[in-house]
Order: C-alpha cells, then sequence, then structure tokens
C-alpha cells in the first residue's frame, strides 16, 4: 500500500502514470490548496497502514515531520526530461525558448538543457525548489525577470499555486513532471520496499567476542545467558563458538533491530556492564549460513583492533559499516546513535537518518575536500545515478554546496565538485536546541 499525495488538478496525470504498475494498492491524498496538505496527510495517516509514501517537494516538506520512522518515501522532482518538453511545448505555441523564468528545476538540470538545446543562458533565469519558498516569492521572482525581459518572455512552473497566481498575467508554461517522471520514481519506491523486505529476510549471523584479558569461560557463559535472556534475541538461535565467543543466528531484520539500523549496538554496553568484561562484536549478511558466519568472524576481528568496545557489519556484496559503538557512546561522527538532530535532519531533507549518519562521517572525514557525485556514489556503495540523485536531494536541502569543476577527460563534459555541509547543519541544529 502506498499513499499518494497529488493536487486535484493532477489527477488524470498520476492516474496515467500508475496505469502500469501491478501488485501495488495506491491510496490518494488530494488538495486544492498547499495549505490543506499537512491536515489532510495527518487525517490519511491516522487512518491507513501504509508500506510507502510518494509525494512531490512541497507537500513531501508539508508533511514530512508526520511519516513514521523507517517509512520508504519518494520524492517526485521535475526532470531535466520534463523541462525540455515544456520547452518545446512553448516552441509549438509560438513562444521562442527565451528569454523563460523557471522555478522549481534544479539549477544542473536547467544548465544541462540548456546546453544541450545550445539555448543562451544570459536569457534563462532560475529560482531552484527549497523548503523555505513561499509562493508570493515564487511570484515576485517571475515578474521581476518579467520585467527585465517584457513581453518576450514567458514562465515554466512547477507549482500549481504560482500557476494559479500567474494566470492571465504572464505567459506560463506548467513544468510538472510528465507521467514517465512520476511512473519512475513510483516504480522505484514500488521496488524498494520490496527489496527492503527481501532482505531484511536475507540470512544472518553475529559473533560476540569476549577480550582476551577477561575470566573467558566464565564470560562467556555468561555472555550466552545474557543474551537468551535479551528480549531483542528471542527470534534467534545462538551457540557457542569457540572458547572467546558466541555465535548468532537470525533473519537480517533482527540484527537490523538491536543495531538501530546498524547505527549502535547497545547489547555490547550491557553485556560489559552484566559481565565486567570488553565485548566486541561483528555481523555478517550473505548467501548461505557458512558464509554468513565467516563474514562475521572476519568484522568481530576487526572490531577487536579497536580500543573501545564496537562492532562491524561485513555483507557479501562489500559492504563494510562501523564502527558501531554502545547506545551513546558511538564515535561521533561514525555511525553514531540517531539523536533528535539527526532525525529531524533526515526528515527535512527526505532521507533516512541512518544516510544522514552515513553522510556525516564522511564529511568528517573529507575534512572540507570536494567530491563529485560519483565519488559521493564510491564512499557510499550505490551506482552513479543513485549519487546524482542523493546529490539532488542534499542540493535542494542546503545540505551541500557548487565548489566548481573537475575536468577528468579531455574530451568529457565537467564534473561538478560539491562540499558537504552536513555535520554543520547538525551544530546548528544542537546549538539552536
Amino acid at each position: 500500500m502506498i499513499g499518494v499525495v497529488r493536487h486535484a488538478t493532477h489527477h488524470e496525470l498520476y492516474h496515467e502514470a500508475a496505469r502500469t504498475l501491478g501488485g501495488v494498492d495506491l491510496e490518494w491524498v488530494s488538495y486544492d490548496h498547499e495549505d490543506e496538505i499537512r491536515d489532510k496527510v495527518a487525517e490519511f495517516l491516522s487512518t491507513t497502514r501504509l508500506d510507502g509514501f510518494l509525494a512531490g517537494p512541497v507537500p513531501y516538506a508539508a508533511s514530512r515531520e508526520l511519516l513514521p520512522p523507517g517509512l520508504p518515501v519518494g520524492v517526485i522532482r521535475s526532470s531535466a526530461l520534463d523541462l525540455t518538453l515544456a520547452l518545446y511545448r512553448a516552441q509549438e505555441r509560438g513562444w521562442g525558448p527565451t528569454p523563460v523564468s523557471i522555478d522549481t528545476f534544479p539549477a544542473e538540470a536547467v544548465e544541462a538543457v540548456a546546453s544541450a538545446l545550445d539555448l543562451d543562458q544570459d536569457q534563462i533565469d532560475c529560482l531552484p525548489y527549497a523548503p523555505t519558498q513561499t509562493v508570493d516569492e515564487i511570484v515576485d521572482f517571475h515578474r521581476s525577470v518579467y520585467q527585465k525581459f517584457g513581453d518576450r518572455s514567458y514562465v515554466i512552473s512547477g507549482r500549481a499555486a504560482v500557476r494559479e497566481q500567474l494566470d492571465g498575467q504572464l505567459r506560463i508554461m506548467s513544468g510538472m513532471p510528465v507521467p514517465a517522471t512520476i511512473r519512475t520514481e513510483l516504480h522505484e519506491l514500488a521496488l524498494r520496499i520490496e527489496s527492503e523486505r527481501a532482505s531484511a529476510q536475507r540470512f544472518a549471523a553475529g559473533v560476540f567476542l569476549i577480550d582476551r584479558s577477561a575470566d573467558v569461560e566464565r564470560a562467556r557463559i555468561g555472555l550466552m545467558n545474557h543474551l537468551l535472556n535479551t528480549p531483542e534475541f528471542a527470534g534467534a538461535w545462538i551457540e557457542n563458538r569457540g572458547r572467546r565467543g558466541v555465535v548468532v543466528f537470525a533473519h537480517k531484520a533482527l540484527f537490523e533491530r538491536i543495531t538501530r539500523n546498524w547505527v549502535a549496538v547497545p547489547a555490547l554496553a550491557e553485556a560489559a556492564a552484566a559481565l565486567g568484561a570488553q565485548i566486541s562484536a561483528g555481523f555478517g549478511v550473505g548467501v548461505s549460513a557458512r558464509n554468513c558466519v565467516l563474514l562475521a568472524e572476519q568484522a568481530a576481528a576487526r572490531a577487536e583492533l579497536s580500543e573501545e568496545p564496537c562492532a562491524y557489519l561485513f555483507e557479501d556484496s562489500g559492504v563494510v559499516i562501523g564502527p558501531m559503538g554502545p547506545a551513546g557512546e558511538a564515535l561521533r561522527f561514525s555511525y553514531r546513535e540517531h539523536g533528535e538532530e539527526v532525525e529531524q535532519l533526515a526528515k527535512y531533507v527526505g532521507l533516512s537518518a541512518t544516510t544522514v549518519s552515513r553522510l556525516a562521517a564522511l564529511d568528517h572525514e573529507l575534512q572540507g575536500r570536494t567530491l563529485s557525485p560519483g565519488e559521493l556514489a564510491g564512499h557510499l556503495g550505490i551506482t552513479d545515478q543513485s549519487g546524482r540523485r542523493l546529490v539532488r536531494t542534499l542540493d535542494a536541502g542546503g545540505l551541500v554546496s557548487v565548489e566548481g569543476t573537475a575536468q577528468h577527460h579531455p574530451k568529457g563534459r565537467p564534473t561538478r565538485l560539491y562540499r558537504l555541509r552536513i555535520v554543520q547543519a547538525l551544530e546548528n541544529r544542537e546549538e539552536r536546541s
């Protein structure tokens, strides 16, 4: 079940986009005015159990604080394709391609389309989407461009409220995403929900190791009893793993719960307090029980190298997460426990708290150095396309700044470079609180 928020005038657009999607039930939230969104979504969430939530930037910004933690979310953003089609529709009406004022579209999409169509960028004014923008501010932007260029100019707007205000005053063209753009985001969200469900059911193992300086035999028996009596491990199979360790078998979802989605491991602190010994842990996710245990042992060996109690996750895909410390004692910038500032920032930009924590760790590690979307993807273990999409999300939320370009290939196009602003944003929120 996916909840979809849309403007009342976009009924046919969204139904056309959803026509090819099977095996998914859609529940619609329609609004006429933007100030209705929050109340309508609140009422909807109080009566409907959802597996996912899809909305444009405006309805998402209005309702993000209402969404349950961990709910998969898709945000529909106008793309270069949508802008290209809007420009062609304008030319079909006899309007020149420029001068034009454009709102909502990312600046990089406007630059890419203008370059591909060989348009005069000095006659293109762009106001990218920002959550703090008001309709009146966008309307004033378009009117100021009209005063600069006169009757030759026209407007491309992705905001229904802006089009309503300017209708009859300026020449205006809708910049709403076309069905293909909405369909892509809808299909991706549905696949992500299925992928997360399948991933949660993958087999996994955890290995807990006792520090060699402790009374190992006594501590191992105590550790096993402690885990057996911990409610969070009730669905797991627990047995001895050699003289110094205990191995735990379970679905990946159980380990995600006990590690707070691979952020911190409260069991480390609890076991250490109960046994008086330092505990290290490793988690492995693989294609077989044997593979999972081997990966977990490698992760636990990595964790033992740390001076502080911690844990690592090794996946057979090559993903490594860590160090994860005890709750409240994890390293400040490395997969720390999600505090209120992280949760709020994650909701603000439409990302998971885990992703924001990972980005904060990377931001701290980079120490102000710039990186390209492809390099960001490499650090996070995601595809280049996902890296570009993530940069657009961070840019819309003010969490990156453009810091020039780099030419990696003599005949290729320059790559835009960005500087992460995650740590700065978290510190600002901590100061305000």
